[in-house]
């Protein structure tokens, strides 16, 4: 019976090859973060379709065909203007075109329509000329990204009542409605970081005076609230006082849910053993609280300032919408939507909605992109 060598010998055993070597990837928490997020397919389509709104939003001046306040006379709620490729004759171009456009009296309904003029052709330039502005403020130039030929004109979004092109003063309103948005909210969140810091890290009298204070403006009703604050804005104001006004407006109520989770947080990595060290090495409370504390949570911290943004656009557009926020003649989102508050009007003109759309785009991708960041930040979450 043959017996098993207790040792074996494992010189002659053959080595490894390269290719069953295991390789391992050591990635930071932002890298994991990231690879997580990337599969949110969603999320990622609304982070670049949020850049791109951004980018247009700064270069509004040239992406829009004409001026916020160039009036054309005779084109008074003109829908929007119908891109061709195709003549009435057949004949096919490859590039836009758009025919003129002539104001009729409809003597059976009494109502100025607009009637295609088929004998008159504008095709659409890039980079055409147009009204002169300042590019980023300080940069002359009248180079618009797309426009057409005079006496030809071309409205994506059809007009106001004033003769104003309203796709280029939604472009510039987008501008304001997008970047109050954003000073608020980081108004908002120095607040709620110092307070909610303050609270968690301190407890005792400090805390529960902290607390009673989010609690009474927590239980006051959000839009009164603000629309009492918005009327203490003095109408001799100008449109950029406005501007940071309302913009501490929102502020003034946006920090205390942000305070309330960073006291929980505080509250429960204070008693941990790198904290211990941190206060035996004498290092200050101010430091502790910045550089230890805050940082356990900063994957919180994005995915809260991406899901309050939402909250703070549409605060400006409805301030806006009921004429306690920014004023005309500086442009919004919000005064877009004024012109909407007439029912006969938006039934006539229902093309004066379309800033209410570019609203709900926005909300809803920074909603996506605040849902695909959460996922991507839960450590508990494996996609």
């Amino acid at each position: 019976m043959a017996t098993m060598d207790a040792n074996p010998d494992i010189s002659n055993a053959p080595a490894p090859k390269a290719s069953d070597t295991i390789h391992y990837e050591i990635l930071s928490q932002r890298q994991l973060i990231w690879r997580k997020f990337r599969r949110h397919y969603v999320a990622v389509f609304c982070l670049y379709l949020l850049i791109v709104l951004y980018t247009i939003a700064i270069f509004a001046e040239f992406f829009a065909p004409y001026g916020a306040f160039q009036r054309h006379a005779g084109h008074l709620f003109a829908p929007p203007t119908p891109i061709r490729f195709v003549e009435e004759d057949g004949t096919v171009h490859l590039r836009p075109f758009v025919y003129g456009v002539s104001n009729e009296l409809n003597t059976k309904t009494f109502q100025r329509e607009y009637v295609e003029d088929t004998s008159e052709m504008y095709f659409i330039k890039f980079f055409a000329p147009g009204e002169p502005y300042k590019l980023l403020g300080f940069i002359d130039t009248d180079i618009h990204f797309v426009g057409v030929d005079e006496p030809g004109v071309y409205f994506p979004s059809g007009t106001d009542a004033l003769g104003r092109d309203l796709f280029s003063r939604m472009l510039l309103g987008a501008r304001t409605s997008l970047f109050v948005g954003l000073l608020g909210l980081a108004l908002g969140f120095v607040l709620g970081l110092f307070f909610g810091g303050i609270s968690g890290y301190y407890g005792g009298s400090v805390d529960t005076l902290i607390q009673r204070l989010i609690e009474f403006l927590q239980s006051l009703p959000t839009l009164p609230l603000w629309m009492a604050l918005a009327a203490l804005v003095p109408a001799t104001w100008s449109p950029v006082q406005v501007y940071f006004g309302i913009s501490l407006v929102l502020a003034t109520v946006g920090w205390t849910g942000l305070a309330r989770v960073v006291r929980g947080k505080l509250i429960s990595l204070r008693e941990e053993d790198y904290v211990l060290a941190a206060k035996l090495s004498g290092v200050g409370e101010a430091a502790i609280i910045t550089r230890h504390l805050l940082p356990g949570f900063t994957s919180y911290l994005i995915v809260n300032l991406t899901l309050a943004i939402p909250g703070m656009i549409l605060g400006e557009t409805a301030l806006s919408f009921l004429g306690l926020g920014i004023r005309p003649p500086a442009v919004s989102l919000g005064t877009l939507l004024q012109d909407a508050q007439n029912v006969q009007t938006v039934t006539l003109n229902p093309w004066l909605l379309i800033p209410g759309g570019l609203v709900m785009i926005i909300v809803i991708a920074f909603n996506f992109l605040g849902d695909g960041l959460r996922d991507a930040a839960d450590p508990y979450k494996h996609t």
